[in-house]
Formats: C-alpha cells, sequence, structure tokens
C-alpha cells in the first residue's frame, strides 16, 4: 500500500477526537482535513481545512473524501450509524483505509461482544468486513485501547476523588488494560504510518496494566490527609440492572456504565489484554511513576 499522505477526521472537535487531530497535525506528516456537521460551532486551527456537509448525504460525502487515502472516525457512541454513509462513500471516493470509532474494550472477546453497549460498533464492523471483501482498495483499522486513563481519573471513574466511599467492582483486584488520550491519538498516526502491518485487523495498545486497589493505594500515599472507603460492587448485577434497563429502551448512563464496568472488570470479559502492538507502534508503556503523576496531577485539581 502506497504511503497514506491525505487523511479525513471526522469528530474532530470531541474529548478524544481533539487529541487525535493535535497528534495527527504535530506528527506532521499528513495533509489533514476535518469533515463538520454544518450546524457544528467548533473552532480548528487555521492551517485545518474544514468541510462542513450532511452527514447523511453519500454524495457529500464522496466529493468531501475524493482525494482523501484514509478516514478518521472519532465520532461519538450516539452517532455510530452516522458511519455507515461515510464508510460508502470512503469506498466510492477511493480512500485507502477507514479507522471506525472504536476506540474502547476488547470487543473480540465474545463475553463483551455480549453486552449491548458495543453492537452498534459490531454492526460497524461488518459493514466495513463486508466493503473491504468487496472492493479490495478498501481496508479497515479497529483500535481497542481500554479505558481512557486520564479522561477516566479526571471524572472519578477508578475511585471517588473527593475521598469517602468509592466502588471497588469485584473487589477492585482484577487487572485491566487502559490508555491515556495522547497516546491514542499517537495510535492513530502510527496505524496509518504502518499501514500494511495494521491492514483489516484489530490494533491493541495501552500505557499500562492496572487494578483499581493499586490506583487506590497511590492516591492515599500522595494525598494523605484523604480517606477513602471501598466498597464492593458487583460487576454481574451491574450487568443484570443494564440489561434490565436496555429491554425497557432505558438506555441511559446507568446502563451504559454497568456494560462498561462489565467490559473493563469482569472476570473473562477481556480486560487486560494478552497481546499488544505497542511495539510495532513504537509506543512505549508509562511507569508507576507515571501512572502517580497522572494521579497527583488529578487530585490537586479543585479537590
Amino acid at each position: 500500500m502506497e504511503a497514506i499522505r491525505n487523511v479525513a477526521i471526522a469528530g474532530a472537535s470531541g474529548a478524544l477526537g481533539s487529541p487525535v487531530l493535535h497528534a495527527l497535525l504535530q506528527s506532521e506528516l499528513f495533509n489533514v482535513t476535518v469533515l463538520a456537521r454544518q450546524s457544528s460551532q467548533a473552532h480548528f486551527p487555521a492551517s485545518v481545512k474544514v468541510i462542513c456537509m450532511d452527514y447523511t448525504s453519500v454524495p457529500d460525502l464522496t466529493a468531501a473524501l475524493t482525494g482523501q487515502d484514509a478516514v478518521v472516525s472519532v465520532l461519538t457512541t450516539s452517532a455510530m450509524e452516522t458511519q455507515i454513509p461515510l464508510i460508502e462513500a470512503a469506498v466510492k471516493a477511493g480512500v485507502k483505509r477507514f479507522l471506525p470509532s472504536e476506540f474502547c474494550a476488547n470487543i473480540g472477546n465474545p463475553k463483551a461482544a455480549s453486552l449491548p453497549v458495543y453492537h452498534s460498533k459490531l454492526a460497524i464492523h461488518e459493514v466495513l468486513q463486508q466493503q473491504a471483501q468487496n472492493h479490495p482498495h478498501f481496508t479497515y483499522t479497529l483500535i481497542r485501547n481500554g479505558p481512557f486513563l486520564d479522561w477516566s481519573l479526571a471524572y472519578g471513574f477508578f475511585f471517588s476523588l473527593n475521598g469517602g466511599s468509592t466502588p471497588f467492582y469485584d473487589g477492585g483486584e482484577r487487572p485491566f488494560s487502559t490508555t491515556t488520550l495522547a497516546t491514542i491519538g499517537r495510535a492513530v498516526v502510527e496505524v496509518l504510518r504502518h499501514s500494511e502491518k495494521t491492514r483489516n485487523r484489530a490494533v491493541f495498545v495501552q500505557d499500562l496494566v492496572t487494578t483499581q486497589q493499586k490506583m487506590l493505594a497511590i492516591a492515599q500515599k500522595v494525598t494523605p490527609d484523604r480517606k477513602w472507603t471501598p466498597r464492593d460492587v458487583s460487576t454481574a448485577d451491574m450487568e443484570t440492572m443494564a440489561r434490565d434497563k436496555h429491554a425497557n429502551g432505558m438506555n441511559d448512563l446507568t446502563a451504559s456504565m454497568g456494560f462498561f464496568c462489565r467490559s473493563v472488570f469482569g472476570k473473562g470479559y477481556g480486560g487486560e489484554f494478552q497481546e499488544v502492538d505497542n511495539k510495532l507502534l513504537g509506543i512505549s508503556l508509562k511507569t508507576d511513576a507515571d501512572l502517580e503523576e497522572l494521579i497527583r496531577g488529578v487530585l490537586s485539581e479543585g479537590h
């Protein structure tokens, strides 16, 4: 495959989209085009070409993607189906590589794949596989990175930031893979650089493997005046609750969290990646000291 030079990104203003756009620009390897909704109020660097469009119009999308080598989708989970016309347009426009909005748990794991919160992502896999089969010029890469390390810390996902009662999912001792937003951005760049070795497959990246217990021990060390009381929460119970809500059409944040926690902390759900592509991508692992620095930073920010 020829080197990828022209890259279009959809969803570039989001929590993950912004770091991915930053990584693409910082690499200085690509000509970057941002695809934005016509109603978007987002602002982008002056050096970036921005095309405002109707995401439901395949002709509009095809025109925008003509001349692009790759499309990176960082659209939100609620907008997964928006990618179907985007993929169709990418194929028509001759795009060589499509990175869908994966960026999640190991949903190649059968248990994780059974969770309804990931079904829209799996539906996109089927579309990509079919298109790649029918059109040999068209390829894809799925990036899996576990929970966003810095983002999840900042929102108190791994432990409550203010002390007091904090949930330990299934005891808080199950190891899981986790990755910062900046590293995910780097992974996108490196996947595009190593296009041949990343074609038509899932790529796994992580900054480190840790546990909730380890994170809380670090938090206690760096803020000895703050006290936490862990309480055990069953991810099996969370999944049951989430499935009940889903069955009744209540796909709210609580339901999503139930499925999410099950995929990260549940036994046999693949929360700890067994094989990663860090070496191929040239991404080194973070150390315990790096993790401590992240936790110290989060705990010192207005808490």
